[in-house]
């Protein structure tokens, strides 16, 4: 015979009521079956190119590439001191640009101008490409490549071209390098 406090199958009562102890779970709830999207990333909402979602904050982004440029440049002059007056190496200067006949402004303006040219095309890249970083690196690379092999088209003295090379290296990894650290602190996400 049956529990007459007990109640037949399908027929439990709220909790609290009579028939029903207190503490005693209600029935068990159907299992749903998994969603077969779910494996999936929700779609993105479209990105309207004229309106990035990366901004840049300028003032702090600039005063970190004016502190690049002075880096840069003062890697050039301190090489050039070394190598050049303590050593007696003869370098391969880059392009005297502003026609100074020294070797050690032209490495020295050359490494600021590089600096400040990427930090433009960082900023650029910043404000108009879904990747920037990723863009910047590859442009970096390819750049220090070539000036790094510019001074043996220059000479066919190779120690002379050897060590204008690892100048160039030098200053392009740190262009780099500082640039990047500049942009992971001021790129901020703009609300779409």
């Amino acid at each position: 015979m049956s529990d007459p406090s007990f109640p037949p199958h399908g027929n439990v009562p709220p909790s609290g009521s009579p028939g029903h102890p207190q503490g005693v779970p209600p029935a068990i709830p159907p299992v749903v079956p998994p969603d077969p999207r779910a494996d999936f990333p929700a779609p993105r909402e479209p990105v309207n190119p004229a309106d990035p979602r990366l901004a840049v904050e300028v003032g702090r982004f600039w005063a970190g590439a004016a502190a690049t440029a002075l880096v840069a440049a003062l890697i050039g002059l301190v090489a050039v001191i070394i190598l050049e007056r303590i050593f007696s190496f003869t370098l391969v200067p880059p392009p005297d640009i502003f026609s100074t006949a020294s070797h050690q402004a032209a490495f020295a303006i050359d490494g600021a101008i590089l600096a400040l040219l990427a930090a433009g095309l960082l900023h650029v890249l910043i404000l108009t490409t879904p990747r920037p970083r990723a863009f910047f690196g590859w442009i970096m690379a390819l750049v220090i490549v070539v000036v790094t092999a510019l001074p043996f088209a220059w000479t066919t003295d190779t120690t002379s071209a050897v060590l204008s090379g690892l100048v160039n290296l030098l200053i392009g990894v740190a262009v780099w390098s500082l640039l990047a650290g500049v942009a992971g602190r001021t790129i901020v996400r703009r609300p779409a």
